[in-house]
């Protein structure tokens, strides 16, 4: 009994004899961990951050496209008004609630030249306080160009971008805010044009109306007494 408290005492000395030599280790981890828990904070308070303008949302969060939850108020001209849900963390989402403000993001369907028919398709299919999320690809102004997501179900989820053109309802546009040269520039251009071709190929929307348009001029061009006026003015022309 006494060896071993003889041997407990002899490695403790030597523990406390290990710290003391290596105080200015201890010291440098306990720094270290220190920061990192500041940075993890500083992380979380970033993520819960309700962001009411589009200056206020971190250059950072655009470069890496980063996916923000928003709610539905209304949809304009300029785009979709939509009010950011941040992560709630129980502690730090208290905490900021007493000093956040309140106001809307400005969202715009990046990659899409939208048509008037397609401002109503989206006010009668996206309802108010109805949950998105919104990708941000690029900052114009006080406008965010994003790839907005809508929930169908658990497990399905529709891009808004892609179904406006899908239904024939817009065109395809430049990406604003991605390089050119980009793979998620490319990646993202060619699922556009991909649904633009198949609203195309059905003839749906504004495709309709162009296909249509241009059945009636080639009839009238092809129509014998357009032809035969043609023929006379032809005539005219030459003896005049």
């Amino acid at each position: 009994m006494a060896e071993r408290r003889s041997a407990a005492g002899e490695a403790l000395g030597r523990v406390s004899e290990w710290a003391d030599g290596h105080l200015g280790l201890l010291r440098s981890l306990s720094a270290g961990l220190a920061a990192a828990g500041l940075l993890l904070l500083a992380r979380s308070v970033r993520l819960t951050t309700k962001f009411t303008n589009a200056v206020d949302i971190p250059v950072e969060f655009i470069e890496k496209n980063v996916k923000l939850r928003g709610k539905i108020h209304h949809v304009t001209e300029k785009g979709l008004e939509v009010e950011h849900i941040p992560i709630t963390i129980p502690i730090v989402t208290s905490i900021q609630r007493k000093w956040q403000s309140k106001g809307l993001l400005l969202v715009r369907l990046a990659g899409v030249e939208l048509a008037p028919s397609g401002m109503v398709w989206l006010q009668k299919e996206l309802k108010p306080s109805q949950m998105v999320w919104f990708q941000l690809l690029g900052r114009e102004d006080l406008a965010l160009e994003c790839r907005v997501l809508v929930n169908k179900g658990r497990f399905l989820s529709v891009c808004l971008n892609e179904e406006i053109l899908r239904q024939g309802l817009g065109r395809t546009a430049r990406i604003e805010g991605l390089h050119h040269d980009s793979r998620l520039y490319w990646k993202l251009h060619k699922r556009l044009l991909r649904a633009e071709l198949k609203a195309l190929k059905k003839n749906k929307g504004i495709w309709q109306e162009e296909s249509f348009s241009e059945r009636v001029r080639d009839r009238i061009s092809n129509n014998k007494c357009v032809q035969t006026l043609k023929q006379f003015v032809n005539w005219l022309r030459s003896y005049i």
